[in-house]
């Protein structure tokens, strides 16, 4: 697996690449645009999950989360003035977790719905459909040559666009082992990092993910 390290300056600055013939975009923040269709695309929000911690595991962890998660979310749309937002699952850390949103973050999130088309792609971790108006619901959405969907199958799909995994990079920074979340492309799918504040990370070299590429894979990392 090789890696690769965006040239450019800036929190907006994109990594371009290409998948299945398209010019992508992968942003510092974790999110993927395609420029052609004014397409941005997010993974693993895991919204709630720092009151999921407090509830279910009894672990005190700061409850800003999701506030953080969605102001990174609405900065990106501000900048790109995107026709659709498509979230690639377990947008929601649990099935209580659009229960739990305090009324600031549910009123971010009816915000940015009527703002943009949002697409809510089914994951794992994910409750049933959300509020009405807050998008529509879809096991995969298939724009020609991409699809997009939360978890990639086996296979040499062309053009497939996923999340789940969390990918994160190891490396060695000044003689400092350090973690950081990543893009996986082989030029045919790409896995998107954890969009999400709280969101752990799979090493981009475990198998569970290397057994999806047929060949030598990109990290592509901040």
């Amino acid at each position: 697996m090789a890696s690769g390290r965006r040239t450019g300056s800036g929190a907006m600055s994109p990594f371009e690449f290409l998948c299945a013939g398209e010019r992508l975009e992968a942003l510092p923040s974790g999110a993927l645009y395609w420029p052609a269709r004014r397409l941005l695309a997010v993974a693993d929000l895991h919204l709630e999950k720092g009151s999921s911690y407090a509830v279910n595991a009894l672990k005190l962890l700061p409850r800003h989360d999701t506030r953080q998660t969605l102001s990174t979310l609405a900065t990106l749309i501000e900048a790109l003035n995107p026709e659709r937002v498509i979230c690639l699952g377990d947008s929601f850390h649990d099935r209580e977790a659009v229960e739990r949103l305090p009324k600031q973050e549910r009123a971010e999130i009816e915000s940015l719905t009527k703002r943009v088309r949002f697409v809510w792609i089914a994951g794992n971790h994910d409750p049933g459909p959300p509020p009405q108006g807050w998008g529509t619901v879809a096991e995969e959405i298939a724009d020609a040559p991409l699809v997009f969907r939360h978890e990639a199958r086996f296979g040499l799909p062309d053009g497939e666009i996923s999340g789940h995994f969390h990918p994160v990079a190891a490396l060695t920074v000044r003689g400092r082992g350090i973690r950081r979340r990543c893009f996986l492309t082989d030029g045919r799918r790409v896995i998107l990092p954890a969009f999400g504040t709280y969101a752990g990370g799979l090493n981009a070299l475990d198998p569970a993910i290397a057994q999806l590429f047929a060949d030598d894979y990109d990290a592509l990392i901040d």
